[in-house]
């Protein structure tokens, strides 16, 4: 499989959070989960003086466009591209996006945290906080992007999966 690449996607003023959920809905109806890997509006914290009082709002840093970091092939093309809202891909051809390279992510803020884990596939963790503390299961997926586990959990008497954050569980002994 390709490696996964940040993209940006041009739409309508004002729609940017309605194109993310769309997007959203299309990767889950037709699980493309393992090809488009995130969807984001980013936003910054800003202060502003309205009659005299300070408040602090989130304004999006790049209102119109929609950012993807996805495995770029036809179909994952084809249904953006297709979205409600989207005007187009960001680049010199609208066939061929061309993706953001380092530096120009690092200059828009945007990091990529990888986080080295001491687990893997097959190991068995106890969850050590949250809803499904004291729990323990066999790890079945790792997603180090959205930094969760997927471990399978006895629930009244059937396998069932649940997903942890990296920072609830530890490695049983």
């Amino acid at each position: 499989m390709s490696e996964a690449n940040w993209y940006v996607v041009h739409t309508y003023s004002g729609y940017e959070n309605k194109v993310k959920a769309n997007i959203e809905k299309m990767i889950e109806n037709r699980g493309l989960q393992d090809q488009i890997i995130e969807v984001s509006v980013p936003m910054q914290e800003v202060i502003e003086v309205k009659n005299g009082v300070r408040k602090r709002v989130q304004k999006k840093m790049f209102p119109g466009y929609v950012l993807l970091n996805m495995v770029m092939n036809d179909d994952v093309w084809y249904v953006v591209r297709n979205t409600r809202g989207v005007t187009g891909f960001v680049g010199p051809d609208s066939k061929q996006p061309v993706p953001l390279s380092d530096s120009e992510m690092k200059s828009m803020g945007i990091k990529d945290d990888t986080v080295e884990v001491d687990f893997e596939v097959g190991d068995t963790v106890t969850v050590i906080s949250g809803v499904w503390e004291g729990t323990s299961g066999p790890i079945k997926q790792i997603n180090a992007h959205k930094q969760i586990v997927t471990i399978s959990v006895d629930m009244f008497g059937r396998e069932t999966p649940v997903e942890i954050s990296f920072n609830e569980v530890r490695i049983s002994k």
